[in-house]
């Protein structure tokens, strides 16, 4: 065949279809890398003197001046710092939350342009105000409501500066033994008769020296590695440490603590195009701020995202030694007030393995009442003649000494109960190991040989069982709704009588006297009655009362009225 003959030149048409589609990926995915290249700027960071690293939440706005309202439309806000912008994403007016975050480059220029517009079928300006970064200390985040000009309103931001230093290459990298120091914070700030600042019961300093066991994805097996510390909506990020397996960064952070049940958050990423784009982080820990020992220096193992395994690596761990000092008068009352909202929270994810965790608790929590009724009930029943015996010895004594003002010592014995059990304890077991041990376990529970169709059974069965429980809880409410509301009030006015009664009685006898009467009958009725069945006085009374379904079954619907003409069809005729 000639080769220049046109039949020799003919592509199948699935072919070329083929390439139609891998091309049209090819520019999308360059499209996107463009995109993301153009945004970040990361060719620029190498050439220009990087000051820091500007991280800023948007959060909200008020007092805003009124737009036209003419159809969809949406606020949103846009920020300028040199030559980078980001623009937010579009919320309502009439609840203008957004709870967004952007990271922006800090060059030469140090003032931030913050732009208020509200998108109709055009776009009206709404304000703007201009945030000079040089004002603002360096590796603290700062809460700042921001009054906007050539307009009204506010716009509330969190900013941070950080990651100031630039990365060094490998061989000028300094050594975890390099002497850094670690600076406690002043003890005397915190003592507690100094209570003039509310808001902040204590700091925490933390040194970050360095990591180890990372890895990467890449060929050659280095991580261009940066950590953040986050301490409810404090945000700190170190520099990035690039051309080794061996990171080391030597900075000292300082937090205001403003609640002492918190946890500092630490999480380490790869600043490489690849991982950027997928959003994954290289390992995370957890630490709260009630098991920080002063001026431990500690290796702390780096967890997955989940924070329930181990990370990938080589022994993936990160060196901290941190300071703690607080107030105990402040962090006391602090605890009796709301806690502090996250900003920027994950959104929640359907969780199957958790459902299933949590529906086995919840099975437990019914079965334990159950069994604690039916154990209950033998005590009452001399099933057990010692153990009935011992029972109500201690009932008729105890209510013979007791005291109001006892109440709250009774409310103490449970924790006394698990004091004395850690105590008793030969060998005391860190938290970590006891929780690595708590783990093991049941990850081993998870894999055992369990088919799918067991567990589908399994579930259906707790499901079910969850359900009935649940059904019979709320049944007893609603049938104590309707004895409330005279649904029957043969049995509402019983109600009233008995309470005035008892009441009469409280006024006259003593509470002791009375509960001991209590007790008495209670544990002769099988003497009395040996032939009785075992049950709940008060649960009993309220099964009289119908629940909203047995209501609706007793509602008497409206006797229609018979028709005459239908009687005699000849006349309807």
């Amino acid at each position: 065949m000639d080769p220049m003959s046109p039949t020799a030149l003919v592509v199948p048409n699935e072919l070329m279809d083929r390439i139609g589609s891998g091309l049209n990926i090819l520019r999308d995915h360059g499209k996107k890398v463009q995109k993301y290249l153009l945004k970040n700027r990361k060719f620029e960071v190498a050439k220009k003197s990087l000051t820091s690293i500007v991280n800023i939440v948007l959060i909200e706005a008020k007092d805003l001046p009124d737009a036209p309202a003419n159809g969809n439309s949406g606020l949103y806000c846009k920020f300028k710092l040199g030559g980078e912008s980001h623009k937010s994403k579009q919320v309502h007016k009439a609840k203008p939350i957004w709870r967004e975050r952007f990271n922006i480059h800090l060059y030469d220029d140090s003032s931030l342009e913050v732009n208020v517009w509200h998108k109709t079928k055009q776009k009206n300006f709404m304000g703007r105000c201009v945030i000079d970064l040089s004002q603002l200390e360096k590796e603290k985040t700062h809460d700042l409501w921001q009054e906007l000009e050539c307009g009204f309103g506010s716009v509330h931001l969190l900013v941070t500066l950080s990651g100031s230093e630039r990365c060094l290459p490998v061989d000028n990298v300094l050594t975890l033994t390099n002497g850094l120091h670690h600076e406690p914070p002043q003890e005397e700030k915190f003592q507690w008769y100094r209570l003039d600042n509310w808001s902040e019961v204590g700091q925490l300093t933390v040194t970050v020296h360095g990591a180890r066991g990372l890895t990467a994805l890449n060929i050659s097996g280095n991580v261009n590695a940066y950590c953040v510390l986050e301490l409810d909506n404090s945000r700190i990020q170190t520099h990035t440490v690039r051309g080794t397996s061996e990171h080391n960064w030597n900075k000292n952070f300082n937090f205001s603590v403003n609640d002492i049940t918190s946890a500092l958050d630490i999480t380490l990423y790869d600043e490489s195009i690849i991982q950027s784009m997928k959003g994954e982080t290289i390992g995370k820990v957890s630490i709260p701020l009630l098991r920080i020992m002063n001026n431990e220096k500690r290796w702390y193992a780096l967890k997955d995202r989940s924070k329930k395994h181990s990370a990938r690596g080589n022994c993936p761990r990160i060196l901290l030694e941190m300071s703690l000092v607080w107030n105990p008068v402040k962090a006391s009352m602090r605890v009796l007030s709301p806690k502090e909202t996250r900003y920027i929270q994950k959104p929640p994810k359907f969780d199957i393995p958790l459902i299933y965790s949590n529906l086995i608790f919840i099975k437990n929590i019914f079965k334990f009442f159950q069994n604690g009724n039916e154990h209950y009930k033998r005590v009452f029943e001399w099933e057990n003649q010692e153990k009935s015996i011992c029972a109500l010895l201690g009932w008729l004594i105890f209510w013979y000494f007791f005291r109001m003002w006892m109440t709250p010592l009774l409310l103490t014995l449970p924790f006394a109960h698990y004091w004395l059990t850690q105590r008793n304890n030969n060998v005391p077991v860190p938290l970590y190991q006891i929780a690595d041990e708590e783990y093991q376990e049941e990850e081993q529970e998870t894999k055992d040989d369990k088919t799918i169709k067991s567990r589908i059974n399994e579930l259906q069965d707790l499901t079910i069982t969850i359900k009935t429980a649940i059904d019979y809880v709320v049944s007893l409410l609603e049938r104590i709704k309707n004895l409330v509301n005279f649904s029957v009030p043969y049995l509402s006015y019983l109600v009233i009588i008995t309470l005035i009664g008892l009441t009469i009685a409280l006024y006259l006898i003593p509470v002791n006297y009375l509960f001991m009467a209590l007790g008495t009958y209670k544990f002769t009725r099988k003497f009395l009655n040996p032939t009785r069945v075992p049950n709940n006085d008060l649960l009993d009374f309220i099964s009289r009362v119908p629940d909203d379904e047995k209501m609706k079954q007793w509602r008497e619907l409206k006797v229609p009225e018979p028709n005459c003409n239908s009687s005699d069809p000849a006349k309807s005729r």
